[in-house]
């Protein structure tokens, strides 16, 4: 068990499939927020399933760029295909007081990290803080009138179907307390896009309370989503976000390591 007074303040979790282009800047991003803060990170780069050098190009950035005097540390991790997957085992693996989910393209800048965390944001209350495009101080940048409205229309069936009044539930970047990560994620069953909806759904459903917070985003070119298939596999998911709630399976009591124990 690890010793509490060696943990990281805040870990950041970055899903990464093939991601060998776009890793170098991010990474080179990410250390110089870190060696600004006045605090001791790490961020973990959870490789899943790719079939090029993301590994090789994660260690051989923590071997050459990272100094014996860096306030924070860069872990490579594996875990199964899948974005949630991977997101779900990095959650789990983090040891930071604070835990931050990143997309590898920073559409929302590294820099906007500390809005999420004291003093800047008030923690008293709130499990999960989340990125939102959408409520009042949010501004896109560069995006695409087709992708907002289908956004627009798929936040209409989420805040139906699973997560009322959440406004943006997509944006892949959100900030767990570690208490919240441990109680959440080792519920969440869905290992695709989805799995933000069903992090959030289990979230309200455990009484975790959830803010969203206003950011810049950039869209990006290069976006792995693909608008019609992704918005047809994330109604898939939300159907069966709804049948795994009527089985029970998102009601569990946890022990203090995130085991489930029984249902309630």
């Amino acid at each position: 068990m690890s010793d509490a007074r060696q943990d990281p303040f805040l870990s950041i979790v970055i899903p990464a499939y093939n991601e060998e282009k776009r890793l170098p800047p991010t990474l080179h991003k990410v250390a110089e927020f870190l060696r600004a803060q006045p605090y001791r990170a790490e961020a973990l780069i959870v490789e899943n399933g790719s079939t090029d050098r993301t590994s090789a190009v994660v260690e051989a950035f923590a071997a050459e760029q990272v100094k014996p005097d860096d306030p924070f540390v860069v872990r490579l991790l594996h875990s199964e295909k899948g974005k949630g997957n991977a997101v779900r085992h990095g959650a789990m693996s983090a040891r930071g007081e604070y835990i931050l989910i990143s997309d590898t393209d920073l559409a929302v800048p590294i820099e906007e990290t500390s809005r999420f965390l004291p003093p800047a944001l008030a923690r008293d209350g709130y499990g999960i803080a989340i990125a939102s495009r959408e409520i009042p101080g949010a501004i896109r940048h560069g995006e695409p009138e087709y992708r907002h409205v289908m956004g627009r229309v798929f936040n209409l069936l989420v805040r139906w179907m699973a997560v009322p009044r959440i406004q943006d539930t997509q944006c892949g970047f959100k900030c767990l307390s570690r208490e919240a990560a441990r109680s959440v994620f080792p519920l969440q069953r869905i290992d695709g896009w989805g799995f933000d909806v069903e992090v959030l759904y289990i979230a309200q459903r455990h009484g975790i309370p959830i803010v969203e917070i206003p950011v810049n985003w950039y869209y990006g070119k290069d976006s792995r989503v693909r608008p019609i298939q992704d918005t047809i596999n994330m109604v898939r998911d939300l159907l069966t976000i709804r049948r795994n709630s009527r089985a029970g399976l998102y009601d569990k009591e946890l022990s203090a390591s995130g085991e489930e124990l029984s249902a309630v």
